[in-house]
């Protein structure tokens, strides 16, 4: 079954218009955009229109709202320039930057306060990207608190859903989902986890499902199963799904690795779920089982070797892409099947936190040193270009009309002819 004849049987479930990129995974999740075609190529100054300093530290990536670029970051008061993790006061911000001109159109001071916890050197503490709607633009800093604001900066509603402890002190990082006017919260971690849908208009706690699994860095996936919407998490005890009306679990089923943080991908009428961390695995699930799928005709197909860890997966057409743990070995399948069109191939690319993107027939592969690579969107390997913009890059790229917005480590840039 293709994904082209199986589209209605699951369908994202997002309102976004195609032209904006609204969430950290795009339009649908999936990381794909429908509309955008950006350059292939660049440099730290070929084919920048601007680019524009960012204060302190932060991996979150931008989202795209229209004329308007988001993006958090967490500033050290007395230094507010550097970008390493330092401990003390931090000043927690959320910056809207004119898309046209890169000017910081406005900056929000959510909270200035001391971290809750420890975060690893390579993590900082505005690790989650923000959403919008284009009604609100909503900011998640986990232990610090979320944040609602006006698409004109202007403070709507903030909620405290207490302190994180991640595991090893690794910092945070899951990225609230917004689905129609519930805002979804992920919050896993070494104390009473659970995921939280509140009203997006107010704040208040609709529901929460409680959860029985430990730290986990993925971010929710919400997908329209025969009518139905689910919220799809993954998990290091199970991938999990649960009713979007009432919180309620659907199905869930057992694999998963460590310490997951790759986030679930959906079309075909399948759900992609996987990790890669002390072990691998990747399965296709059928949203329309219930209970436990370990064993049922719900489980399409499953993968047990080189599967992805930090890096989520990429559904592009009928084609599904990821590497092999941190590494930039990339594998290619076919979406229904399972079956690859290629495996483990080196691209050029070596330590990988940003997930792939795709956009006007090409994917987008980011590495930690600034270096992306550019395939064609096609089930045969074919490298386009390899660019860089010269500073770390972690955060995943935003492609939107002809632009293609990468937040590195200093600066964000909107690379555009």
């Amino acid at each position: 079954m293709r994904l082209a004849l199986a589209a209605a049987v699951l369908l994202i479930g997002s309102s976004a218009n195609a032209a904006d990129w609204p969430h950290w995974r795009g339009e649908g999740g999936n990381g794909v955009s429908t509309s955008a075609a950006p350059p292939t190529t660049w440099s730290d100054s070929e084919n920048v229109k601007w680019k524009a300093a960012v204060p302190g530290r932060g991996s979150g990536s931008p989202v795209v709202w229209g004329d308007r670029v988001f993006l958090v970051t967490a500033i050290s008061p007395s230094r507010p320039e550097s970008s390493a993790v330092i401990g003390g006061t931090l000043r927690f911000e959320l910056r809207c930057y004119d898309r046209q001109t890169g000017r910081l159109a406005w900056r929000r001071v959510a909270v200035e306060s001391p971290p809750a916890g420890g975060t690893h050197r390579t993590n900082g503490y505005a690790s989650a990207s923000p959403t919008t709607d284009g009604e609100r633009v909503y900011a998640h800093f986990g232990s610090q608190g979320t944040y609602c604001y006006t698409m004109e900066g202007e403070p709507v509603w903030q909620r405290d859903l207490g302190d994180m402890v991640t595991r090893a002190s690794f910092g945070e990082g899951s990225s609230p989902v917004l689905e129609g006017e519930k805002l979804l919260v992920p919050w896993d971690h070494e104390g009473p986890s659970a995921l939280y849908a509140l009203d997006a208009k107010t704040g208040e706690t609709l529901w929460s499902a409680p959860r029985d699994e430990p730290t986990c860095w993925a971010t929710p996936l919400v997908v329209d199963a025969g009518g139905t919407k689910q919220v799809v998490m993954n998990g290091q005890n199970y991938a999990r799904a649960y009713d979007l009306a009432s919180g309620e679990e659907v199905w869930r089923c057992g694999g998963q690795t460590a310490r997951p943080v790759a986030s679930p991908v959906a079309g075909a009428g399948l759900v992609f779920v996987g990790s890669g961390y002390r072990g691998s695995f990747l399965g296709a699930f059928s949203p329309t089982g219930s209970g436990d799928l370990a064993g049922t005709q719900s489980i399409r197909w499953s993968k047990s070797r080189d599967t992805p860890d930090i890096a989520s997966l990429l559904l592009s057409g009928d084609r599904l892409y990821y590497y092999k743990g941190k590494s930039g070995l990339l594998t290619c399948v076919d979406a229904a099947t399972g079956e690859p069109h290629y495996k483990t191939k080196r691209i050029g690319l070596s330590n990988i936190y940003a997930s792939p993107v795709a956009a006007g027939g090409h994917v987008y592969l980011t590495d930690r040193d600034g270096t992306t690579v550019v395939i064609q969107d096609t089930a045969e390997l074919n490298i386009v270009a390899k660019n860089s913009v010269g500073e770390t890059v972690d955060a995943t790229p935003a492609p939107v009309d002809g632009q293609l917005f990468i937040r590195g480590e200093r600066h964000l840039f909107c690379i555009g002819e």
